[in-house]
């Protein structure tokens, strides 16, 4: 008999309970092959997680409510509409409640972020808690510069700038690694896959609590201060959600609530991505494309408020002085032209080029990560930040901060906007080799920093390298035009004004800012949401066809050779839980009878055959499972019903322990008795025969923990979860080209990690001998 861990659902088979002939002819089949899951690595964390019953909690809420109006009906009846009131008002309440939260630590953290990243170039005279924007407010910046005289430099060396520049970078990321690592190892990631897993009906303990909120809030503007390649918008879903969890927690109605507790998770998601991009209506599709795998109209409502609500705050505290949600939000006025199609395919091909790439090296990198650098995280971090800063600080794309950038590189020249790469007498070339290096660079970058172990999100650093590549297609198309001005190609351009001026036919910005909607789409495969969101970061309505067009690219080519976006490729990586409602899965004309478990913990009804009550003591404390079938007898393993932990730990914890000898009967056949009350008599059951696709169908419409699984005859065969679902999946896959695909890069791995370890004692070495003549000084 194959042997088992324990989980949700069931028990080793030395306690099992199911003793037919049919049972244990099953055992010799393959079902029940899954169980050995030693080798598989996507399901380790499965145990991490507990599933909930969105039946059972749907059926707490109605005898709720059941109860609640037979007290109006035995009282007066005149509280009826007063209460009504009171619930409807404090659902909004509470939704507006979290939407200020999100947007006062919105705006908090990026005021933070700001200061940190201008910290490293220098600090205003006078008011060093200043960052550059705010110290040059009031002070008119000295033609064709960036600079003000009341913003300094550390130094007028080259060397000490470097040097502190360097410092800071330092300083920020160990800070950010350290308090992760010591008070909420948790809030390190984006954590958008694993929130994906929570609202889909999964608990993760500690993973939204409190502590995961404030590191979350204080190592995020840390970690994008020291200049590491990472992001605050996949960071801003999770500590929003962290505030949906906690705040809802506080009230007795929604802590005992999974279903409500859902939507403010999903509510608080998109008002994380609104607050994140400025964009209310595209944090409510993210929460429906990315987050929620149920979305009602009351959710969207929900959604809907909260993000307003949030962005509505943080355009009150208005934390750039600008009027501004986001830094890099820009307006254009001018018209695309159809001969512009070809570039804004390539920027397409772009995008799906970046997001394939990035993913599938990325999860190289986490790999290699997980194997060697797991004792090593500070050090990682650390060493990331001060190899980015070495080489960032001659790049004038890299150097400064990514939203900066970007607000940068989408401008159009002109208009109070006067920028060296504006200047029609620049080398042109060189701006190009600029851009394209950054782009290369954020690529890298972006691949070996994403998934350390500080808060880190990936759609800002994407956007950073689609923005520098669209701008350097813009400034090649700019050039063209100039050549050229009267080719056939152009004939669609303005015609010049009466005073003699000629509008600009070309705006690179336009491609800056088609380029970043490019690459945020191949890295997280949105697309509704990507184009609404770009949108309303210009309020350019003229722009929505360029980038639908240039989604679509990217899609169609993400479709073809990609797996998928990076959340989604990162829940199957990392060993998450879920199954995804839209996908097809090549197992679903397959019999449950393949995929259910066999080994299960059952509890007879009838009399003769009762545990006792010492018996369900030892059940209870040597499993942790949510419930127990209830059969007729072990002999005739017929279902009568399931009766769940909680219940069962109720009815014991609620009569006087006296009343309860240990020798005491569990009887469920008494009527109206204790253990008969709590019994679910219509437990969802389905036929061996069944195919796992109408089975998923079930999970996801009605959204059991479990369902039993009987033969023709009624007759207990098994049970089956979601989680065995999953771990059947990733059992009866063709593990052979995938393991010899994993030796060859567990052997690559191996090379990589021994010429770390021989460049590492080298140095030591070389330190040793030249400090002290002895290069085992450091050994």
């Amino acid at each position: 008999m194959a042997s088992y861990e324990l989980d949700d659902e069931h028990l080793s088979p030395e306690n099992n309970f199911i003793g037919d002939n049919e049972t244990r002819n099953l055992r010799s089949r393959k079902t029940g092959s899954w169980l050995n899951q030693e080798e598989i690595k996507e399901v380790v964390r499965y145990d991490q997680f507990i599933t909930i019953d969105w039946m059972q909690d749907e059926l707490q809420e109605h005898k709720k409510l059941l109860a609640k109006k037979q007290e109006l009906v035995n009282s007066s009846g005149t509280a009826s509409i007063q209460d009504r009131f009171l619930s409807f008002t404090l659902n909004w309440f509470v939704l507006a409640i979290m939407g200020i939260f999100i947007g006062v630590i919105a705006a908090t953290l990026n005021i933070m972020t700001a200061w940190l990243s201008n910290i490293r170039l220098g600090h205003c005279s006078g008011a060093i808690y200043l960052n550059k924007s705010f110290c040059c407010w009031n002070e008119a910046k000295v033609e064709g510069s960036d600079t003000c005289s009341k913003w300094v430099s550390w130094s007028d060396y080259f060397v000490l700038n470097y040097f502190m520049y360097i410092l800071f970078s330092f300083i920020f990321s160990f800070s950010a690694a350290f308090i992760v690592k010591k008070f909420a190892p948790s809030a390190a990631g984006s954590g958008i896959s694993e929130i994906k897993c929570i609202v889909s009906g999964f608990v993760m303990e500690g993973f939204l609590g409190w502590w995961t909120l404030l590191i979350k809030s204080l190592g995020l503007p840390l970690a994008i201060g020291s200049g590491l390649s990472v992001g605050k918008e996949g960071p801003s879903v999770h500590y929003a959600v962290c505030v949906g969890n906690c705040v809802s927690k506080i009230f007795e109605k929604y802590r005992k609530s999974a279903s409500k507790a859902r939507e403010f998770l999903t509510a608080t998601a998109a008002a994380g991505v609104a607050v994140a991009f400025g964009s209310p209506m595209g944090g409510v599709l993210f929460s429906m494309e990315e987050i929620s795998s149920v979305f009602q109209l009351s959710t969207i409502w929900k959604s809907y408020f909260c993000a307003l609500i949030a962005v509505t705050t943080l355009a009150a505290i208005n934390p750039f002085g600008t009027g501004q949600l986001v830094m890099f939000e820009v307006t254009y006025d001018t018209n695309w032209h159809y001969f512009e199609i070809p570039s804004y395919i390539l920027l397409g091909i772009f995008g799906g080029v970046y997001g394939i790439i990035v993913s599938k090296y990325n999860k190289r990198v986490v790999s290699f990560r997980k194997k060697y650098l797991s004792n090593y995280a500070l050090r990682e971090v650390v060493t990331l930040a001060i190899l980015t800063a070495s080489f960032s600080y001659f790049n004038e794309f890299l150097k400064i901060d990514m939203t900066e950038s970007m607000e940068i590189l989408f401008h159009e020249c002109g208009k109070g906007f006067d920028h060296p790469m504006c200047d029609p007498d620049s080398k042109k070339t060189l701006l190009i080799f600029s851009l394209l290096f950054a782009t290369i660079s954020r690529m890298v970058l972006t691949i070996f920093t994403y998934g350390c172990k500080v808060p880190a999100g990936i759609f800002v650093p994407s956007m950073a390298a689609g923005a520098t590549f669209g701008r350097a297609i813009g400034v090649l198309m700019d050039m063209l035009h100039s050549s050229h001005p009267n080719s056939s190609i152009f004939l669609t351009c303005p015609t010049p004004n009466s005073d003699g001026t000629t509008p600009k036919c070309i705006i690179p910005g336009t491609y800056a800012f088609l380029g970043a909607a490019a690459a945020l789409s191949g890295i997280t495969h949105l697309t509704v949401t990507v184009v609404i969101i770009m949108f309303e970061l210009t309020g350019a309505l003229r722009y929505i066809i360029p980038t639908m067009i240039v989604v679509a690219i990217t899609k169609s080519i993400n479709d073809k050779w990609g797996e998928g976006g990076i959340a989604d490729q990162m829940i199957k990586f990392n060993g998450l839980p879920l199954i995804e409602v839209n996908e097809e899965h090549h197992f679903n004309n397959d019999l449950v009878i393949e995929a259910m478990s066999t080994v299960t913990v059952t509890l007879p009804f009838s009399r003769d055959e009762s545990v006792s009550i010492s018996q369900l003591r030892k059940i209870l404390s040597k499993t942790k499972f949510k419930g127990f079938p209830v059969i007729q007898s072990f002999s005739i393993p017929k279902i009568i019903g399931y009766a769940t932990r909680t219940d069962l730990l109720h009815v014991l914890s609620s009569n006087d322990q006296s009343t309860y000898d240990d020798a005491e009967l569990c009887d469920f056949s008494k009527e109206n008795g204790p253990f008969n009350k709590i019994l679910n008599h219509s437990p969802v059951i389905i036929n061996k025969d069944t195919t796992i696709g109408y089975l998923l169908d079930i999970f996801h419409k009605l959204g059991p923990r479990y369902v039993l699984v009987e033969n023709e005859v009624g007759l207990l065969c098994g049970l089956v979860t979601r989680k065995d679902v999953l771990r059947y999946e990733h059992s009866i896959a063709d593990k052979t080209n995938v393991k010899h695909l994993r030796k060859v890069e567990d052997e690559f791995n191996d090379k990589v990690w021994n010429l770390m370890l021989y460049c590492n004692i080298s140095m030591r070495k070389t330190l040793g001998k030249l400090f002290h003549n002895n290069e085992n000084r450091y050994l």
